[in-house]
């Protein structure tokens, strides 16, 4: 576990500070169809891509040269640049780590031309100290990049979203940060054993903060340990007029479909909090709001972290418009009937919710 006062971060580039998640599914797809083999959906091309791109294209399109591969990928590629976007929180983090004279460095695999086109739109090679790029195995790289800017391992953390950095950071003794913004799922990401897994370079932020630039907090001399306290949140099951609820699904709850909803401020009713949540989270304004129930969810594995949540239920109607507009926590949403609801993958306070109102209905 790392220790050290973080002074350097080395960041990898797609998924952990720009979105071309869509582009390179669309281009591989492409690929994929010029080569007779079957698309890709977003789900199955996150459960089985990985670094080095040779492994994942040797089980899929095997005996097919890689240059083949290469020229029809960029060749489609190029041409979905302009739908390459910053990442929520990646712009603050980058200044952040500016004001507090953090070093950055960027070990990715994007080729220069990609990253000085995408770069020029949003201005992030400013805030990188050095990248190092056209890298197809980062674990190759690591050692010289650590002894040519004279980083010292103990201070220095490798942020990304993919196994392959984590495994990277490994290899180089480093510590390791795995966001859910990118390619690889919770479940793929924990089992590569990061020091820390975030929701998003925001969270990461908080921590560093919170914890005086260390990815863990350490007690005072002579004071002991303090354990975290329960969080209380509030959730709702919304309906709409066609008597369907609304159902969201995140990379937190391991892509399992729930319910929108979040954290009770201080000084903040349950009422008022979960009013502004759902506003935050879907742009819908909420009516006939009426308590469920209560449920304990402590040491969830289905969430992304240890947590030990109050979870505050309650049922409600859209009112106004239903127009969804998801913020960045969710992925994907759908309205459908409750019986719809309880066949798809939900994390499981959500579906003692469903079942829970299912049963007073009849």
């Amino acid at each position: 576990m790392m220790s050290g006062v973080i002074q350097n971060i080395i960041f990898d580039w797609s998924g952990t500070l720009v979105d071309d998640l869509p582009s390179v599914l669309a281009a591989t797809n492409f690929v994929f169809a010029e080569c007779g083999i079957e698309k890709m959906t977003l789900d199955k091309f996150r459960a089985e891509f990985c670094l080095p791109f040779k492994d994942f294209y040797d089980r899929f399109a095997p005996g097919i040269p890689m240059e083949r591969l290469e020229e029809s990928f960029h060749s489609h590629f190029r041409q979905l640049q302009g739908e390459v976007t910053e990442l929520p929180h990646a712009r603050d983090f980058l200044v952040f780590c500016r004001k507090h004279k953090i070093r950055t460095f960027l070990l990715s695999t994007v080729s220069r031309d990609y990253f000085a086109r995408q770069a020029a739109a949003n201005g992030f090679d400013q805030f990188i100290d050095r990248p190092y790029l056209d890298v197809w195995d980062k674990r190759a790289k690591i050692a010289e990049l650590l002894a040519e800017n004279q980083l010292a391992a103990a201070q220095t953390l490798f942020v990304g979203d993919m196994q392959h950095d984590i495994e990277t950071a490994k290899f180089g003794g480093i510590g390791s940060c795995a966001v859910l913004t990118g390619y690889n799922r919770l479940d793929q990401l924990r089992a590569s054993e990061p020091d820390l897994i975030v929701e998003h370079l925001g969270e990461l932020r908080e921590i560093l903060e919170r914890n005086q630039f260390q990815l863990h907090p350490h007690p005072r001399d002579g004071e002991p340990a303090r354990a975290p306290h329960p969080v209380c949140t509030v959730g709702a099951l919304i309906w709409n007029a066609d008597n369907q609820v609304l159902m969201v699904r995140t990379q937190k709850w391991s892509g399992l479909w729930g319910i929108p909803g979040g954290k009770t401020k201080f000084g903040e009713t349950s009422l008022d909090a979960l009013k502004r949540e759902i506003k935050e989270e879907t742009n819908l304004d909420i009516a006939d709001i009426s308590f469920a129930l209560v449920q304990d969810c402590i040491h969830s594995k289905q969430f992304y972290r240890d947590a030990h949540f109050v979870l505050l239920n309650y049922t409600c109607r859209v009112q106004g418009r239903c127009d969804v507009k998801l913020n960045d926590e969710a992925q994907e949403f759908r309205w459908m009937t409750p019986g719809q609801a309880l066949e798809m993958p939900l994390n499981q306070p959500t579906r003692v919710l469903l079942e829970q109102v299912a049963a007073r209905q009849h």
